[in-house]
């Protein structure tokens, strides 16, 4: 029999059953399609060696008129801002002490530090700095105590810290009467948090002591970003809303100058672009802020009622529906009384609650939890109009929609959908997989990212038992294929201004598409082909040879080598068997193999390759098979 070229059809397809996805393929992990061909993903390097406290839920990468190339990251438990490879934090700050107000006890041989302030108001997993502190004597120096420390545990008027020292027995002082304590804002959830205990769901229905029987799901940390020229808006976003705040680079020649201050509620701000400026009516809590740049409007979706008048924050109700924009060039000024401006409010008609708007090329789409809005520049007295797109769509998550080169896309609840001017269910060949294997409770964890350079779209999500991002799922939408694997990733970037689309997990700044390996480790990779039969299954295939057809030409290892393997059966339903007429058959192979002699034997037949190498990178192309029919016995 003449040698048999396999080329099965780019994606991957679970939707069907393998035995009727002949000619395709059916499982894969860090695996893509470029030109139909299947290769092994690029790898992924720390951006920066220091880690980030808590969990990133955003970023955003922006270039100042000063060339500062910026990159705001948001966390559970702080804001930064990365340039150069370094983390710089404007975390906003909630409180200061007076001096004295905080004194500290330590007891010896623990690095536990007590610290008592009356008034402290904080919680487990909030961050303070400490300054002015004197030595308590020991190892617990002025140095160690002036210091950003994590709070581990609360007390009513006290809480816990730990030291970078550990006391002894001359660690008796207090830290003096000039200690000064400056309390971040409250730290939020970074992760899956299952509550109890008193205010919790069903609180009562146990005994004495046992607070909920039944666990609530606390709400996720998120942030959001834009810029305002230079300037920095950022919003926190848990359970719906946070507070908004803003970020000045200001004037100064060294970005550094800037870097080492912190963000301030919007409210709360006395300049704007080297003038002085007064807030009006800033919504006290938002949902998610973003900059209108083609006519300069900072807007809230989701906001604080205007309350009349003009005080320089709106305290009012909170409504989820309520989209609220600020003044033409002016983000401080809220005041929709004053005609002379153009700030205003306009509410979503339908839906209970917006849960993500994104910039278009030619609107802002608003998205509720069953509807789709298209919001337009009006240019007239009313600034904005709001138009119903859909009324019947679903969204997983304030971080699923995307848009690249015009067209959005988003993860929903039970598929995914496509807006180009329409809104269009997106077909999907790995809909049954993602979706039957979801973590609905944790659903707001998904998030969107893309890969602009291979025309692809990443949706992270975690899988049924997990309460974080595990796996991904990516679409290629110039050739419309799927494709999916496993990646721990809580956020993504890819950002023009930047040489390779960045990412967060286990609490570190990756650089992706760069190298062959995962941050120093092997990068295994592998594809798995459904079952091809001759003769619909009512013969036996005899394989003898295979000749291979593999890429190693970007490898950073001196051998490069890959596990090709053969996957006889004689059923769908049976497992591959290992039996010696139909033994699986595997073999590595490098550049220099020609070909591959081999015995399998069965009704169909799968193909596998896969690497676990360092250094390994392969591109797979069109192997060659020599095989017979064999009889159908």
């Amino acid at each position: 029999m003449p040698l048999t070229k396999l080329q099965f059809k780019p994606g991957i397809n679970r939707n069907l059953t393998n035995y009727s996805n002949e000619g395709g393929w059916f499982e894969c992990d860090k695996v893509r399609f470029l030109d139909g061909y299947p290769e092994k993903l690029k790898g992924w390097q720390k951006h920066s060696v220091t880690s980030l406290s808590g969990t990133c839920r955003g970023l955003f990468n922006w270039v100042t008129s000063f060339n500062d190339n910026f990159l705001a990251i948001g966390t559970n438990s702080k804001l930064y801002i990365e340039v150069g490879t370094n983390l710089n934090d404007i975390t906003p700050i909630r409180a200061t002490t007076s001096a004295g107000d905080v004194t500290f006890a330590a007891s010896a041989g623990s690095a536990i530090i007590v610290a008592t302030d009356t008034s402290h108001g904080a919680d487990t997993g909030d961050f303070v700095t400490f300054s002015g502190a004197t030595t308590m004597g020991g190892p617990i120096t002025a140095d160690v105590l002036n210091q950003n420390y994590e709070i581990t545990k609360i007390d009513t008027n006290s809480y816990s810290f730990s030291a970078t020292a550990t006391a002894n027995s001359s660690s008796v002082g207090n830290g003096g009467s000039s200690a000064i304590a400056t309390y971040e804002i409250d730290a939020g959830n970074g992760t899956l948090t299952l509550g109890y205990g008193w205010g919790t769901d069903n609180w009562g229905s146990g005994g004495w002591g046992e607070g909920s029987l039944q666990p609530i799901s606390l709400p996720l940390t998120v942030w959001f970003f834009d810029n305002f020229d230079n300037d920095l808006f950022a919003n926190v976003n848990t359970d719906g809303k946070g507070a908004l705040y803003y970020w000045s680079r200001g004037t100064v020649t060294n970005p550094s100058d800037a870097l080492g201050t912190r963000a301030v509620k919007l409210s709360s701000i006395t300049s704007f672009a080297g003038s002085s400026v007064t807030p009006k009516n800033v919504p006290a809590l938002v949902g998610q802020i973003l900059v209108s740049q083609k006519d300069r409007h900072l807007l809230a979706f989701g906001a604080s009622a205007y309350a009349g008048g003009t005080p320089t924050e709106d305290t009012g109700d909170f409504d989820p529906l309520l989209i609220r924009f600020a003044s033409q060039n002016e983000p401080y000024n809220f005041d929709p009384a004053d005609d002379a401006k153009s700030a205003g409010f306009i509410r979503v008609s339908s839906g209970s609650r917006i849960v993500s708007a994104i910039s278009t090329r030619q609107e802002i789409l608003v998205f509720t939890d069953s509807s789709l809005h298209s919001l337009q520049f009006l240019g007239t007295f009313d600034v904005f109009g709001l138009q119903e797109l859909d009324p019947h769509i679903s969204i997983a998550s304030a971080r699923s929609p995307i848009s690249v080169e015009g067209v959005t896309y988003w993860m929903g609840t039970d598929k995914f959908y496509i807006y180009n001017g329409r809104v269009d269910t997106l077909p999907c060949t790995l809909r049954d997989h993602v979706f039957d294997n979801l973590n609905f409770d944790a659903l707001a964890y998904v998030y969107a990212g893309a890969v602009e350079s291979q025309n692809e779209i990443w949706w992270f999500y975690p899988s049924q038992d997990s309460n974080i991002n595990d796996s991904y799922i990516t679409y290629n939408y110039k050739d419309n294929i799927w494709f999916y694997g496993s990646i721990q990733r809580s956020a993504w970037l890819d950002s023009s201004l930047r040489r390779y689309p960045q990412a967060t997990g286990e609490s570190f700044l990756f650089n992706h598409e760069l190298g062959n390996d995962a941050d120093g480790s092997a990068l295994s990779s592998f594809i798995i082909s459904s079952d091809i039969d001759i003769a619909d299954g009512d013969k036996f295939t005899l394989i003898k040879r295979i000749i291979p057809d593999i890429d190693f030409k970007t490898s950073t290892t001196s051998q490069p080598t890959a596990l090709l393997s053969v996957l006889p059966r004689d059923f769908n339903g049976a497992v591959h068997s290992d039996e010696a007429e139909q033994r699986v058959v595997q073999t590595s192979v490098n550049n220099y193999t020609n070909q591959v002699f081999m015995r399998a034997r069965a009704r169909q037949i799968g193909f596998k390759i896969e690497s676990t190498s360092q250094g390994t990178f392969w591109k797979l192309g069109s192997p060659r098979v020599d095989g017979k029919p064999d009889g159908r016995r």
